[in-house]
């Protein structure tokens, strides 16, 4: 990582010394004249939706990269898959994914630095005319590969008896499946709000086939902050800071929701209206919960459930899975939250 020193050093010295002259202070030479706080760059992905930016519009706003010693390179991507590509080619450190990428931590490809919310936005929306998942069949769908709109479409086919082979399954960015569905070009699309209230103004009479609440009983869908593997080991003081950034970002959301959604609009350019939209479906984590859901083995229960999910549907080996403890960086957590 490349560091900087604070200018101020220069500063601290000269006032050091100007005092010492004078004869204006006992305190030791050395104690006056620490040595500063070095500057540390940090790449950060995110995709430009509510929980994909909520935690680095918080810090921008809120100083917090400057209050740790961070000057962060932002970087915008369209999925998660991508930047965990990222993560590996030391392009990134980190990023933000949501559960449809979240085979690849547990594969060993990220570590993860927290989670950031659960929700309840996904949708598997289709034409008008189209009224059950099982009209599908044989239908171009849009999707946005390793999202949580993957995931509730999986879910949703699978709970009709039917698997990705039995509609046209057809990769898109989120905002490519909003002009595609709204110009009728596709029949039907897994994704989430607020998009689907965007395709709502262009097709006001689509449908709504399945969402998230269909299968709270199986499955828990929530997003994360992923980093590079090994990164705690490589640079753990770079590893200390952001997690700190982190844990006051998610403590802040959780008390300023609605100034969380103005400052993720200024950032992404989303209309804050659509953002509450979204806002109404997720349920956030603060650093205090994530580290109770920890304790008593919901979170890891969440991961294994995913986990097993992943290997059904072919995203990932059973063997290549590994124990939650060994990527969910629960230690970096506490030490942040001070426990």
């Amino acid at each position: 990582m490349k560091l900087r020193r604070f200018s101020a050093f220069a500063a601290v010295a000269a006032l050091s010394m100007g005092m010492a002259a004078c004869g204006g202070t006992d305190a030791p030479a050395d104690k006056a004249a620490e040595k500063p706080m070095e500057v540390m760059d940090v790449n950060f992905g995110y995709i430009p939706d509510l929980n994909g930016t909520a935690l680095i519009a918080i810090a921008n706003d809120q100083g917090l990269w400057e209050k740790h010693g961070l000057n962060v390179n932002l970087k915008t991507f369209t999925n998660g898959p991508l930047q965990i590509q990222a993560l590996g080619t030391k392009d990134l450190d980190y990023g933000y994914i949501g559960n449809g990428a979240f085979w690849l931590p547990a594969s060993g490809k990220a570590d993860m630095a927290c989670l950031i919310a659960t929700s309840q936005a996904d949708r598997v929306i289709a034409q008008p005319g189209i009224k059950d998942i099982k009209d599908l069949k044989g239908k171009k769908v849009g999707v946005p590969e390793g999202t949580s709109g993957d995931t509730i479409l999986t879910l949703a086919l699978e709970k009709a008896g039917m698997t990705i082979d039995d509609i046209e399954r057809v990769p898109m960015d989120p905002g490519t499946v909003v002009s595609a569905f709204s110009a009728g070009q596709i029949d039907a699309a897994g994704l989430w709000y607020p998009m689907v209230d965007t395709i709502k103004k262009q097709v006001p009479d689509l449908v709504e086939l399945a969402e998230d609440k269909d299968f709270e009983d199986q499955l828990a869908f929530p997003s994360a902050i992923v980093m590079r593997k090994g990164l705690d080991k490589e640079n753990p003081e770079l590893a200390k800071r952001v997690q700190m950034v982190l844990t006051e970002a998610l403590d802040f959301r959780a008390e300023n929701g609605d100034k969380t959604v103005e400052l993720v609009a200024a950032l992404s350019g989303q209309d804050a209206e659509a953002l509450k939209g979204e806002a109404k479906y997720i349920a956030t984590l603060s650093t205090a919960d994530q580290l109770k859901l920890w304790e008593d083995g919901t979170i890891e229960n969440w991961l294994n459930t995913l986990g097993k999910f992943f290997v059904k549907n072919g995203k990932v080996q059973e063997s290549e899975l590994l124990a939650p403890n060994t990527y969910f960086k629960i230690d970096l957590l506490k030490e942040a939250a001070g426990k």
